[in-house]
C-alpha cells in the first residue's frame, strides 16, 4: 500500500516512508471507524480512494477539511458497508 501511496502523492523518494505508513495506518483506522467494518484497501473502489485522499490531506495538513468535503463519499461508503453487513447476516440466518 505505501508504494501506492507514494505514487498517488508522487513521493519518488524514501525520506518519508515510515511518516506515509504512519499516516496510512491512521487512516485505514479512521475509515474503518467511520464505516463500522474491516475494510479492504487492496482492491480499487471506494474505500481504497477515500483512503488515499485522506493521506493526501493529512501529508498537506489539511487534515481538518477531508470529512467535509468527502461527506458524500464517507456516508456512500457507509451505506454500501451496512448493504454488505447485513446481507452477510441474512445468508448466515
Amino acid at each position: 500500500m505505501l508504494e501506492a501511496v507514494k505514487n498517488y502523492l508522487k513521493v519518488t523518494w524514501d525520506d518519508e516512508d515510515a511518516n506515509l505508513q504512519e499516516i496510512i495506518d491512521q487512516g485505514e483506522a479512521y475509515l474503518n471507524e467511520l464505516s463500522g467494518a474491516e475494510l479492504d484497501y487492496t482492491q480499487k473502489g471506494l474505500a481504497r480512494s477515500l483512503l488515499f485522499d485522506y493521506c493526501r490531506y493529512v501529508y498537506n495538513n489539511a487534515s481538518e477539511y477531508f470529512e467535509e468535503n468527502f461527506a458524500k463519499e464517507i456516508l456512500r461508503l457507509q451505506l454500501m458497508t451496512g448493504v454488505e453487513q447485513l446481507s452477510d447476516e441474512e445468508v448466515v440466518e
